[in-house]
């Protein structure tokens, strides 16, 4: 956990009285009673041993909650497996994206649903389909787990640990494709982007509500100035009073409402059409040009996104 998070989070919980970060971010500080993080173990962050001492999630109270039993008994997806260290258990909880609710599933004091991504999920094809988030944040590969010391049968397939998010190249360039044929039309240049949620089992963007994914198209004709226009997927939210929430602590704390919400759903395509100015006979480069802007919380810009796809082309 950073400095800046750990402040961020020491001002959530003074100002809401509860753990908003702290049970997803260092969710032992929770368990422990440690809000100030004076325990070395608070500031693990997410560990191993948290994860696999879960035993079930429960939605008891309106958010998903992670029933964890620390002990020396851990559990997991893989059957017929032996530990040295401590014993094993199969937990089917481990197989399912329930198990990724507590922490991507909120609904804060006001009632507005901050996080839906598990919901999300829920409601897609992905999930009529049986296709959970870890295929795609936790591959499935053959090849011995973690620990060396656990015993496993043959042939047994274990889950990849990298659990790439949004700010992964991969992912985002698997994710969103898309398309740019132009034109002329009416004297001016018109550019059609076909941009789809191809790959993802939830919006885009996910997670958090700042987050925003962002679609610039430029044309430079040869003559003449760079044109330049841009959309940008996203929700936007407003707190009791119809005040814009533009930060991410004020979402957790104060929004109240969702006022307008134009992601990508699972599975949609969708055609963004842009006009220029550009007569006839007239050479134009036109660039499109995706980012991600995943990290609102982030010092620097090169931390607060990342982009990921461009498409060229020129234009007679």
């Amino acid at each position: 956990m950073t400095l800046g998070l750990r402040l961020w989070c020491l001002l959530a919980l003074a100002a809401a009285g509860a753990g908003v970060c702290l049970s997803c971010h260092a969710p032992l500080a929770e368990l422990v009673q440690d809000a100030a993080l004076r325990q070395k173990v608070s500031w693990e962050g997410i560990t191993c041993d948290y994860c696999h001492s879960l035993r079930d999630v429960t939605f008891k109270g309106g958010n998903p909650k992670a029933e964890i039993v620390l002990s020396l008994e851990k559990t997991g997806p893989l059957k017929d497996t032996f530990a040295l260290a401590h014993k094993t258990r199969y937990s089917a909880v481990h197989t399912s994206s329930l198990i990724c609710a507590p922490c991507h599933e909120y609904r804060n004091s006001l009632g507005l649903p901050v996080l839906t991504t598990y919901s999300e999920w829920q409601n897609s094809r992905y999930a009529k389909e049986g296709r959970g988030c870890q295929s795609c944040h936790m591959y499935q590969v053959a090849g011995k787990v973690v620990d060396p010391k656990v015993r496993q049968s043959t042939g047994a397939m274990a889950n990849l640990h990298q659990m790439p998010g949004s700010h992964s190249l991969e992912q985002l360039n698997r994710t969103i494709k898309a398309q740019m044929p132009a034109d002329r039309e009416d004297g001016q240049l018109r550019i059609s982007v076909e941009v789809s949620n191809a790959a993802a089992g939830h919006y885009v963007p996910t997670g958090s509500p700042m987050r925003q994914l962002v679609l610039e198209v430029t044309a430079d004709p040869y003559s003449g100035r760079q044109l330049r226009e841009e959309r940008v997927y996203r929700r936007t939210l407003a707190d009791s009073q119809g005040k814009p929430v533009e930060r991410e602590p004020q979402a957790f704390l104060r929004g109240a409402k969702v006022t307008s919400d134009n992601r990508l759903t699972p599975g949609e395509k969708r055609i963004e059409t842009f006009r220029f100015p550009v007569p006839a006979g007239t050479q134009t480069q036109v660039q499109a040009t995706f980012w991600y802007y995943y990290s609102p919380l982030a010092q620097t810009e090169s931390q607060q996104r990342v982009t990921f796809l461009t498409l060229r082309r020129l234009v007679k």
